[in-house]
């Protein structure tokens, strides 16, 4: 990932933290026609150190993705939230005005090879998965278990699972880092004017990163 490395984060709880927040990946690949480009929420699988060493997830059965051959190189990327930042924001404007707009974003780029399934047991348990992690805080979750036995096998039918295997994770937390602090202190007030849910936060990420350092 293209980044100052003060932006970087390699810390698996991060990025784990961010896929069970955001776990709508953009997934690509090179695919035998060219680029392949899928959406689709997927689980992350760390082993007993905490590292994060696969995803899983499934597509819909017509989809290129769900073609791909196996042990082909993908990239997944989810997306966390972002702000426009206007030069307005920084003090240092007054002093030089030597400032330009930028973008203020959270995001994590995971790297592997992909294989996909379809036997009945193992969709089962991704679907049941994600299902149940997506349900979670509802006062009633709906689980997958819910809907008629012949109903769960068509749609089992038009789907087909994906597993990657993790080569690399990396994240980039873009939060004026590289910014003094008077100027990332006047980003956070004139964020906080902002009512847009991603927008706070962000605001609330670099107050969380300003109280870290």
């Amino acid at each position: 990932m293209y980044g100052p490395q003060v932006f970087l984060r390699h810390d698996a709880e991060a990025i784990a933290g961010l896929i069970a927040a955001h776990p709508l990946a953009v997934l690509a690949a090179r695919g035998p026609e060219g680029v392949v480009v899928a959406h689709a929420p997927l689980l992350a699988e760390r082993d007993e150190e905490g590292r994060i060493v696969g995803l899983w997830g499934h597509v819909a059965r017509a989809n290129p993705f769900a073609r791909l051959a196996d042990g082909a190189a993908c990239v997944a990327v989810f997306v966390g939230p972002d702000a426009y930042v206007s030069p307005s924001a920084y003090p240092s404007k007054a002093a030089h005005g030597r400032v330009v707009p930028t973008w203020n974003y959270i995001r994590a780029e995971v790297e592997g090879r992909v294989t996909c399934f379809d036997d009945a047991a193992s969709l089962e348990a991704v679907v049941s998965a994600l299902t149940d992690q997506m349900e979670a805080d509802r006062a009633k979750p709906w689980a997958f278990s819910d809907a008629p036995a012949d109903y769960r096998a068509g749609m089992l039918g038009g789907v087909v699972g994906v597993r990657i295997s993790i080569a690399a994770a990396e994240g980039k937390w873009k939060l004026s880092q590289n910014r003094a602090a008077e100027d990332a202190a006047g980003v956070m007030a004139d964020l906080g004017r902002r009512a847009e849910p991603r927008v706070q936060a962000i605001r609330r990420a670099m107050e969380t990163s300003r109280s870290e350092d």
